[in-house]
Formats: C-alpha cells, sequence, structure tokens
C-alpha cells in the first residue's frame, strides 16, 4: 500500500483522548496542513506534545482555540496568550518541561527507554514530585519518557517509500518524534521518486513513516501562507 495519501484520508487515524506528538518551533517545521485536517474531525481532550502551541494565530493555536486539548507538554507556551489565560483559568493543563529535556524525553520514548535522570531542574518546582537521586555527589532528578499515540511531523521532502529529508531549523523536534509515535504521519513540501534524495541527508528512514501528504503551504518572507 502507497504510504502517500491525501490530506483528507489522515483524519481516520486519530481519536478521542490522543497523545499527540506535533513537531515544530514556533512555526517552523510545524505539519500546518495537518493539523488544519484536526480541525474538521469530532475528536476531544487531547494531550499535545510540543514545544509551543502555536504562533501568529496559527498552527497549534487553532487547534486550541477549537477546544480539542486538554493538556500540553512542552516548554515555550507564553506566546500564546490565550493558552496562559485558560491556564490561570484552570481550563488547560500544562506540564512544563525544559527544551532539553523535552528533546531527550521523547528521543528515550522512540529509543526503548523508560526514562533518564537529569540536573535540570534540580530544586525548583519544576521537580516537585518527581524522583531525586544523588550521583556523584549531585542531585538529579527522573524524567520519564515520551511517547504518542500519533506523530505529526515536518519535512522538505519525502521519496514514495517514506524518507524524509529536513530543510535546516525546521528539523528541530521532527525527527525524534517520528521514532516515538505508534502511527507517524509526515506533510512535506516536495515528494520526489524513489532514488531521488541523497542517502547522506536523509535524517528519517522510512520504516518510522507510515503516512505522507502534501503540504498546502508555502513560506513567503515570515508568514506561512496556504497555497494550494
Amino acid at each position: 500500500m502507497s504510504k502517500i495519501v491525501e490530506a483528507c484520508d489522515i483524519r481516520q487515524f486519530f481519536k478521542s483522548g490522543d497523545q499527540i506528538l506535533a513537531g515544530g518551533f514556533g512555526l517552523s517545521g510545524t505539519p500546518l496542513t495537518i493539523i488544519d485536517e484536526l480541525l474538521e474531525t469530532d475528536i476531544w481532550d487531547l494531550t499535545i506534545v510540543s514545544n509551543n502551541l502555536g504562533d501568529n494565530g496559527q498552527g497549534l493555536h487553532k487547534l486550541f482555540m477549537q477546544g480539542k486539548i486538554k493538556k500540553a507538554i512542552g516548554s515555550f507556551f507564553s506566546i500564546n496568550r490565550e493558552a496562559v489565560i485558560a491556564w490561570t483559568k484552570g481550563e488547560l493543563e500544562i506540564e512544563l518541561l525544559p527544551q532539553g529535556t523535552l528533546a531527550e524525553a521523547i528521543r528515550c520514548g522512540g529509543a526503548g527507554i523508560g526514562g533518564f535522570y537529569t540536573k535540570t531542574a534540580v530544586g525548583t518546582e519544576l521537580a516537585q514530585g518527581k524522583e531525586e537521586r544523588i550521583i556523584d555527589g549531585e542531585r538529579y532528578i527522573f524524567e520519564k519518557a515520551i511517547k504518542g499515540d500519533v506523530a505529526i511531523v515536518k519535512a522538505a521532502k519525502a521519496d514514495r517509500l517514506g524518507n524524509l529529508v529536513y530543510h535546516t531549523t525546521a528539523r528541530n523536534f521532527n525527527p525524534m518524534m517520528a521514532t516515538a509515535g505508534k502511527i507517524v504521519i509526515a506533510e512535506v513540501d516536495e515528494i520526489v521518486e524513489v532514488g531521488k534524495l541523497d542517502p547522506e541527508y536523509i535524517v528519517t528512514p522510512h520504516a518510522y513513516v507510515d503516512y505522507v501528504i502534501q503540504s498546502k503551504y508555502t513560506k513567503s518572507g515570515r508568514e506561512y501562507v496556504e497555497s494550494r
């Protein structure tokens, strides 16, 4: 079966209560087309694992404003004013993780590792309720691995097998998320024939990717505009 599908076909792979890993840093590397498709589904109470909840009214911000997100796990939510207000009112759960901790927790999830010890956040509110251990005379806290029911990632190119190539900083959290989802859906700017990608530039091997869709967005200056 071909991994290349129409954008609307991916709606069937999501359900209420899912934990979704969503790539992106700001809007760079964010699977905007996939998120738009989620807006058309009747699913709710989602847990979103992502660096932030969208930006400039796009991406995960739309999903949040539609009321589909129950909990957010990530690092940088202050750029979404509405999300912060919802948190203060008890309408949104937030689990804040330092960016390096977030990245490593997802990497562990994809590598079959249960978790890891880190010095980051020791002695702060972020460490409350977490196991602490002394290693070589220093304090560490335990962070559990993070996995997802579905991982949605954005890449620059894919071949028809699902091998992925990323563009500069748009790579961000996407490669590790592509290893940590039960179902992995990639949104790409360009789909090429098998053999057209230089193997040296393939970051995510096709074995991790279940479905590939064509992005409907292009970047114009600093803005992402729907063009298809």
